[in-house]
């Protein structure tokens, strides 16, 4: 059998880049910021002491610049775990697929991806405002499961815990539970309140919130407040953490997701302004994701 892979399995533009990021070998940088909003990148990206390319296409807006003498890129995702697996697959070809031969390379390069974002919390006691590190993704996006070797990686008794907690129901994607990178962990939110956060497919229905249309289960949200592993809690909710975290492990990389809680789920309060918190979130995230 070939160890090419086809044209219409690694898509290339003529430029040779890779076809949705546009993004060719010599502009990834080992340290990588993620964001969700494509405006978000200049936001991280004004702190740069310079910046050297912008590349955009649809929602995928990249930034390469440096940080205090070291070469760092941020790039923005869009919304759900469906742009997760096309970004994290395509920075990863472009490090670890020799694109004019299109042949895996021998040795393999591990990059630090680190996630920005906005979430809610679902813990009464995390005041918005503040910072909640993953300390696990556990996806209810399905994602995962179309790759092999999900078991490799998954936490198999979080998901079993969770799965008997909640009586998850069957029909339901496997909630597959994926650990954080501990090296970027302790490096990034050392200092920063931890746990799970759930990564639903959705904003609206997936995440419990009932506006026409009522959500498949009343006290979804109450149940993830409820959820206890070995003194471990669901701390918040978003869209993108589980497949970073599972693609990130499946191929090698060091992967962290950092947010901002800009609401309160349980105590039903939302920041009056998260701007300054994000803003303070980049900063930090800059300083010791290059230190």
């Amino acid at each position: 059998m070939s160890n090419i892979i086809p044209e219409t399995e690694l898509i290339l533009n003529p430029n040779g880049s890779v076809y949705h990021l546009q993004l060719l070998p010599e502009h990834i940088a080992e340290n990588i910021i993620i964001v969700g909003d494509q405006g978000r990148v200049a936001t991280v990206s004004k702190y740069f002491n310079s910046i050297e390319v912008k590349i955009q296409n649809r929602e995928f807006v990249t930034h390469i610049g440096t940080f205090k003498g070291k070469k760092i890129m941020v790039l923005s995702s869009g919304i759900g775990t469906d742009n997760i697996d096309i970004l994290i697959n395509e920075l990863d070809a472009a490090v670890n697929i020799d694109l004019k031969t299109r042949t895996i390379k021998e040795n393999k390069t591990k990059l630090n991806i680190v996630r920005i974002g906005t979430s809610g919390a679902l813990q009464a006691d995390i005041p918005v405002d503040n910072y909640v590190v993953s300390s696990y993704g556990l996806g209810f996006d399905g994602l995962l499961n179309y790759y092999k070797d999900l078991k490799q990686v998954n936490d198999d008794a979080v998901s079993e815990a969770f799965i008997q907690q909640t009586n998850w129901d069957k029909n339901l994607p496997y909630p597959y539970a994926i650990k954080g990178s501990e090296t970027l962990i302790d490096k990034i939110g050392f200092d920063q309140i931890k746990g799970i956060t759930a990564t639903a497919p959705g904003f609206y229905g997936p995440q419990g919130r009932q506006l026409r249309l009522s959500p498949w289960v009343a006290d979804f949200n109450q149940q993830l407040t409820d959820f206890n592993h070995k003194g471990i809690r669901i701390t918040n909710f978003e869209m993108e953490t589980s497949a970073l975290y599972g693609l990130g492990k499946l191929l090698g990389h060091e992967t962290c997701t950092i947010c901002a809680i800009i609401a309160n789920r349980v105590a039903k309060k939302y920041s009056k302004d998260y701007h300054p918190a994000v803003e303070n979130l980049i900063q930090l995230v800059l300083e010791r994701l290059t230190k």
